[in-house]
């Protein structure tokens, strides 16, 4: 009963739609393979089920991280590694690893991302949302760079879920810099007079603020501070850069 319990509880909004065919299909298939003792689970019945805002952004994590490892034909090491860590470091190991017997699933399976990522689009508030395409450029930069195909699915995800071009890419200018993505990070031009860029910069501090994430977790909140010193970073460049305070 301990591991019906778990999958309950993290269903959540997911319990539906074509998210919820896929966790269906692959909680099917640890039962069975807990039950033949494939898996070693400790069954307990002190085991809580997710609170429903972490469970369903931990659960739309896996999803669109399988989706992404496998996107460059190669499943690595350090990429399986990412995920554990985030997972253990986000929901603690007891819940990481509940997590991660659906993931070894997940990783199995092919489906369509499009109708996925709508039913996450509609049932995820705007700022979660970017979090999630935060997390993967992390996963796909895991491995010391990005490929172009994880860069693509990443743009293309982005663009299911209704994140603005703008919004992407200001993420994207976090992981992959060239000379202007200071300014991108804060979704303006290098032509940007003083005034524009200081009002850019309080507009994404209040984007970014872990306060708009509280309803995922303390754990979540803190994981998303890496946006906003992403943010203040290229803030104090341009200032370097164009000589004002």
């Amino acid at each position: 009963m301990g591991a019906l319990k778990w999958i309950g509880g993290a269903l959540g909004w997911a319990l539906g739609g074509p998210l919820g065919g896929i966790l269906g299909f692959i909680f099917g298939s640890i039962f069975e393979s807990v039950s033949s003792g494939k898996y070693a689970y400790q069954q307990q019945d002190q085991v809580q089920g997710v609170r429903t805002g972490e469970g369903d952004f931990g659960l739309s994590l896996l999803v669109l991280s399988a989706a992404i490892m496998k996107s460059d034909q190669r499943v690595l090491k350090s990429e399986l590694q990412y995920v554990k860590n985030f997972f253990r470091q986000q929901f603690g190991q007891e819940k990481a690893e509940q997590y991660i017997l659906i993931f070894r699933e997940l990783i199995k399976k092919d489906y369509d991302l499009v109708p996925v990522c709508q039913q996450i689009r509609q049932a995820m508030d705007y700022a979660s949302r970017l979090q999630l395409l935060h997390y993967l450029f992390g996963l796909g930069q895991s491995d010391g760079r990005l490929q172009e195909a994880e860069i693509r699915l990443i743009q293309s995800i982005a663009s299911w879920l209704g994140i603005s071009v703008m919004d992407y890419e200001s993420i994207r200018a976090m992981f992959i810099k060239d000379a202007t993505s200071a300014y991108k990070i804060l979704e303006i031009s290098p032509e940007a007079s003083v005034e524009e860029i200081k009002k850019a910069y309080k507009r994404m501090a209040v984007k970014y603020h872990p306060d708009k994430l509280e309803h995922l977790g303390e754990d979540v909140q803190k994981k998303a501070t890496e946006k906003l010193k992403e943010v203040n970073v290229a803030y104090e460049q341009i200032k370097k850069e164009r000589g004002f305070n």
